[in-house]
């Protein structure tokens, strides 16, 4: 596989990987009943990205990641982890994937240590002569050695998450599938999480983490796909997706729809008003000729600018809904 394009409409990105590839699906569908959960995916993860898998609530993401794990059985389609078909050589590929899906759960009356020490017990590939050394690296790598004795059921949410990105960490892994890792973190812990997966795409992993704070794609990602009702409505480098929309142009003004109909009358696409503010999309148009008819016009210009639109602002334009961008 050389080069993978997904559209939605006439969006298209061109996807180019010379690599191998750290995730890659065919027609990877799953229906329950009548209901269509995942609709003919194709994602193409490069070796050593960090993959920003972002939708709204109900659009197939978690869906996807368990059969990915082979936890859910595809309807149809193929997919295969690092080079190695799912289920085919699940038992080769899964000990080198540390995976958090949907959340933690842990023994509610056991420390987090004594959690992880469990957990470690059942991998039959760990070495159990190193169990105390991997245990503490990983508390410490995710900021909990200092509460590793605490018992689970006293844990705060966000600490709960850590303890459980702390137990994908346990043994070195090539491919990390992180499933909203920073649900319930305040803020101070999601820039927390941010660098670890930063840090560990610097060790060589591959990270796939789906999430819903935007902001924090936007500082962490290398690739992005976005999912709308099942299916994968945009894919590619963070710089390629995000400049499938185009430059758009922003008016402040107090006569907003004076200022719509120029840019409209100019042949400005997309025209709306949102809160005061005028957007469209200006195409070949230069900046200098649509503040002159602005002015020309009278109407008053108190802010104006071109810039690329928002990760928030393509994702709305290609879902058609809202997003937390913030948590």
């Amino acid at each position: 596989m050389n080069a993978a394009t997904v559209a939605l409409g006439t969006v298209a990105i061109g996807t180019d990987h010379d690599g191998d590839l750290a995730i890659a699906t065919c027609g990877l569908s799953k229906r329950f009943g009548t209901q269509t959960a995942v609709d003919a995916l194709g994602l193409v993860v490069p070796t050593g990205s960090v993959y920003g898998f972002l939708g709204p609530n109900g659009s197939g993401k978690t869906t996807t990641i368990r059969m990915l794990l082979g936890l859910v059985q595809p309807t149809s389609g193929t997919r295969t982890l690092l080079g190695c078909p799912i289920p085919a050589r699940a038992g080769d590929v899964l000990p080198r994937v540390g995976a958090l899906v949907e959340g933690p759960a842990f023994h509610p009356y056991l420390s987090g240590r004594s959690n992880l020490a469990r957990l470690d017990s059942a991998d039959l590939l760990a070495d159990p002569r190193t169990a105390r050394t991997r245990i503490d690296a990983a508390l410490d790598r995710v900021g909990l050695l200092a509460a590793a004795t605490k018992r689970y059921r006293a844990y705060s949410l966000g600490m709960r998450q850590r303890l459980a990105i702390a137990g994908a960490l346990l043994v070195p892994r090539d491919l990390l599938v992180l499933d909203e890792p920073t649900n319930g973190l305040d803020p101070q812990g999601t820039r927390e999480v941010r660098h670890l997966i930063g840090s560990l795409a610097a060790d060589g992993a591959t990270v796939f983490v789906s999430s819903h704070l935007l902001s924090e794609v936007e500082q962490m990602c290398s690739h992005l796909g976005v999912m709308s009702d099942g299916r994968l409505v945009a894919q590619g480098t963070s710089a390629s997706v995000r400049g499938v929309a185009g430059p758009l142009a922003r008016v402040s003004s107090d006569q907003p729809l004076e200022a719509a109909r120029v840019l409209t009358e100019l042949g400005l696409t997309g025209v709306e008003v949102l809160d005061g503010e005028v957007r469209g999309i200006p195409g070949s148009i230069p900046a200098e000729k649509i503040v002159a008819a602005l002015v020309h016009d009278g109407v008053g210009v108190r802010a104006f600018s071109i810039a690329s639109p928002s990760l928030e602002d393509l994702f709305v334009s290609l879902t058609g809904e809202g997003f937390d961008v913030s948590g």
